[in-house]
């Protein structure tokens, strides 16, 4: 039963995305990973208290981990989290694998790109396989996204 004043239970939808990302970055390869949190971290992020933009995704003692992840503490918890703790990524063994051999690759990391609430209201992060950008590419995709803008403009106005 929910209490008095209570916030609906937000049941999925996105938390947080890192937009500068898709900017840095090409994006190569897109998937989905579970994570390891404690309780007042997912309460956290129920009410929106989440930023992955300073954040990364890489190796520790063999597994994947996302680092410098801020969720802000959840200030009715009694026991109360660390906001920039490393958090453990939940991928299938063989995946991992890949995963872990693409980032020792030259120029290969992991960017988180969101974190959102599946239809089951487990917490979710979408990675990315991804090389980082040189500024010239940055000013082609740049270029092309006031194109496209501009070219719609143009069959707006001459309908």
């Amino acid at each position: 039963m929910a209490q008095k004043g209570a916030k609906p239970f937000k049941e999925f939808g996105t938390v947080a995305v890192n937009r500068r990302a898709r900017h840095d970055f090409s994006i190569e390869e897109e998937l989905e990973a579970g994570l390891q949190l404690w309780g007042s971290e997912v309460k956290a992020l129920r009410e929106g208290k989440c930023s992955i933009k300073e954040s990364y995704a890489g190796e520790m003692e063999g597994e994947l981990w996302l680092f410098n992840a801020h969720i802000s503490e959840y200030s009715p918890a009694i026991e109360n989290h660390e906001p920039r703790r490393p958090r453990k990524l939940l991928v299938h063994r063989r995946e991992k694998a890949r995963l872990l051999s693409m980032i020792q690759q030259k120029g290969y990391t992991l960017v988180p790109l969101d974190v959102h609430f599946n239809r089951r209201g487990i917490a979710k992060l979408n990675l990315g396989v991804a090389i980082g950008k040189k500024k010239f590419d940055k000013r082609e995709t740049e270029k092309k996204r006031d194109w496209e803008r501009r070219k719609a403009q143009i069959l707006r106005e001459n309908k």
